[in-house]
């Protein structure tokens, strides 16, 4: 691996990329990039090209997240690369903010270069998003909370990113806790005989939550004993009603479906307790970050 470089001591890792999965995929993402070396480099550098320092900057403003992610980068393709990192993960910067300084052999900085932007880029996106959405239900009981629709391998990450912006997590995978959904109610029957079959059968320390499109689906979950409900793809209005309807029964409510920056505010004053969100990491778009490579 990275077979054109020579490491001369241990990788360096960084805060999250200290994680296994974390740093396979850091591992993986070199391979991608860098399995063959870096030809150009090579022809216009060399092995003992000169010395440079490396300013990774912000082009426009960001939640930066992923710079811990991005110095290891720089760290496992040659431990030789001094790193600082001037903006930790969560900060809120304007643009133009520098956020980490790599100081090292030239062909090693420029190797771990796209990768590093990458993992920052990628990240600092969902952040961001995060932040805003965070941000449109402030002065409400509701939190917004993230989903499953995360890129795969990346699922820590970004759901550390959706954190470090303001908003909650849901579960993390299937075993995180029982969220009868459709297809569940679909292959048992019903609303009712899905969670009570989930009754019989769940770990006493996970409540169930159940998906319902409608009040009669609503109602038949809070007969069988639901303990929390995702209201799905309804309207403010319906969420209004459904909600009065759940809380009077002492009830958490969850909110899903379509709901956007422009429409998550409604749902929020209409009762929300939770509203989940794909997109934040499904539909967040990488933000603009550089690297700038100074003598």
């Amino acid at each position: 691996m990275y077979a054109a470089l020579e490491m001369t001591s241990s990788p360096v890792v960084h805060g999250l990329a200290v994680i296994p999965a974390v740093r396979r995929l850091i591992e993986l993402a070199l391979d991608e990039d860098l399995g063959r070396g870096d030809v150009t480099s090579q022809v216009t550098l060399g092995t003992d090209g000169p010395q440079v320092t490396a300013d990774m900057n912000a082009r426009e403003p960001i939640v930066a997240f992923g710079v811990d992610v991005a110095a290891a980068v720089f760290g496992m393709v040659d431990a030789r690369i001094e790193l600082e990192i001037h903006a930790p993960d969560g900060t809120r910067v304007d643009k133009g903010a520098l956020l980490l300084t790599a100081r090292g052999p030239a062909h090693s900085v420029l190797a771990a270069e796209r990768t590093a932007l990458n993992f920052a880029q990628r990240l600092s996106g969902v952040a961001t998003l995060a932040k805003r959405y965070a941000e449109a239900v402030v002065g409400t009981k509701a939190r917004v909370v993230d989903t499953r629709k995360t890129t795969p391998g990346f699922r820590v990450l970004e759901k550390a990113a959706v954190l470090a912006g303001g908003c909650g997590n849901h579960r993390f995978d299937l075993g995180s806790g029982i969220l009868i959904k459709d297809n569940h109610i679909a292959a048992c029957g019903s609303v009712r005989a899905a969670v009570e079959a989930a009754k019989a059968r769940a770990p006493h320390p996970l409540r169930i939550e159940v998906e319902v499109t409608n009040l009669g689906e609503l109602d038949e979950a809070l007969a069988a004993g639901a303990e929390i409900v995702l209201l799905d793809n309804m309207t403010p209005s319906q969420v209004e009603v459904a909600a009065a309807r759940a809380h009077g029964r002492g009830i958490l409510v969850e909110v899903s479906g379509g709901i956007t920056l422009a429409t998550i505010a409604d749902y929020a004053r209409a009762g929300a307790d939770l509203i989940s969100v794909g997109a934040l990491t499904h539909s967040a778009p990488s933000v603009d970050i550089g690297l700038d490579v100074r003598t």
